[in-house]
């Protein structure tokens, strides 16, 4: 678990916040994520936990329960960005 932490704590918020978004965009991701999901891809707790109140204070997703989602204005924007 440690070896997770490091490696998550070695990259940029920015880096962290693109890498769940970008998961919770994808065409074949299924829609929603649960946090327990993002943590395993993430490797720690801690900056998911942080990541994900950013992206909520930004607007960008929905948390409901355990579940996150991106919001209609996030996916609406990443189709024009294609």
């Amino acid at each position: 678990m440690h070896d997770q932490d490091t490696r998550a704590l070695s990259l940029s918020e920015p880096v962290i916040d693109g890498t769940i978004m970008a998961s919770l965009l994808a065409d074949d991701a299924q829609r929603p994520w649960t946090v327990d999901e993002i943590v395993r891809e993430i490797g720690s707790e801690v900056a998911v936990s942080d990541s994900l109140n950013r992206l909520y204070g930004g607007g960008l997703i929905h948390r409901l329960g355990g579940f996150v989602f991106a919001t209609r204005a996030a996916l609406r924007s990443d189709l024009l960005a294609r």
